[in-house]
């Protein structure tokens, strides 16, 4: 396949104390999402001064990226400034009839896939006649370039009688039943990203809960959440817990806020001691994938997975990941 460039697209989050309100409602709107956790994720943002991670990680992907691609480089996102049909309007004005975007999330899933599919839709339509084809490149949460970086910072971070513990972000229950052609491929891959790094770190004994959950208590999310598995494993006598946010690619907000501050002083008042392992980053490890999977689409290069899960480059079924009663474009 031709491609005329490369297309980073992300969630996005605000760069200023002026942006976490309009960012949270663009991020919540439709979902019935408490007023108070509107509230108390503002919050969050603004102890860092209303900047999320997320756009200057985005910002050095990119950075890493571009001298090691044939093509030109764009950026939009799905929630904040640059909007992904910004990005379109530009990427038209300059030519471009078909992009391969990379999404920062390597799983399956309506929130971590689906969603980003409605997005490209929602934005060709906005910018109407012309706009770029895209194309998405295939899930990579088995990739070695996603596995390893994580094993090495496990076994860094391993100490005797740890626990190793694997967080992601929490969905409706429904969202992951209906989640790939088969249902329930958001735990799958996460549960199979999670044993790959284990493996590879020597661990055997590992488990996989779950973060950051907003939605409204009426509606049944995966759980343990962190926070109650580390008072579960305090009561088991566990003294020390090593965390890897296996759910994420960087140290944005749900990392440093709910892992870093929250589940932290959670160890801290249960006894427990907290160790969190980095996200791949900019890692070059990870910055080679990237570059790998380019080359699976553009040259036909080699495909390189240790995983069991099918991965592809489009979905084969129709009508996945999707939510019940919602309309997808």
């Amino acid at each position: 396949m031709t491609y005329d460039a490369f297309l980073l697209l992300s969630f996005g989050g605000p760069e200023g104390p002026d942006d976490v309100i309009p960012f949270l409602e663009n991020v919540t709107r439709g979902r019935g999402v408490p007023p108070e956790r509107l509230v108390e994720v503002a919050e969050h943002y603004r102890h860092f001064g209303g900047v999320s991670p997320i756009n200057g990680q985005c910002r050095a992907l990119l950075a890493a990226l571009e001298p090691r691609l044939d093509l030109p480089v764009y950026w939009g996102n799905r929630n904040w400034h640059p909007m992904l049909a910004d990005t379109l309007k530009k990427m038209r004005g300059d030519g471009v009839r078909r992009a391969l975007a990379f999404v920062t999330s390597p799983f399956g899933g309506y929130s971590s896939c689906r969603q980003y599919w409605d997005d490209i839709a929602a934005a060709r339509h906005l910018v109407g006649d012309g706009a770029p084809e895209i194309d998405k490149i295939r899930h990579y949460h088995d990739h070695p370039g996603f596995i390893e970086p994580f094993a090495e910072g496990v076994r860094a971070a391993m100490t005797p009688g740890a626990r190793l513990v694997f967080t992601a972000h929490s969905i409706p229950t429904t969202m992951d039943a209906h989640s790939g052609p088969a249902g329930h491929r958001y735990t799958g891959q996460l549960t199979e990203a999670a044993g790959l790094v284990a493996d590879a770190a020597g661990v055997t004994d590992w488990d996989l809960v779950w973060q950051s959950r907003s939605g409204p208590p009426s509606v049944p999310w995966l759980e343990p959440d962190v926070n109650d598995h580390l008072a579960a494993l305090a009561k088991e006598g566990l003294t020390a817990v090593v965390a890897a946010p296996i759910g994420f690619i960087s140290d944005h907000l749900e990392v440093i806020w709910d892992l870093d501050n929250e589940a932290a002083a959670t160890a801290a008042e249960v006894g427990i001691d907290w160790r969190r392992v980095p996200t791949p980053g900019v890692d070059p490890r990870f910055v080679d994938m990237v570059v790998e999977l380019v080359a699976e689409r553009v040259a036909g290069a080699p495909r390189r997975k240790l995983g069991e899960l099918p991965v592809w480059d489009a979905c084969p079924a129709v009508g996945c990941c999707t939510i019940p009663g919602r309309t997808h474009k």
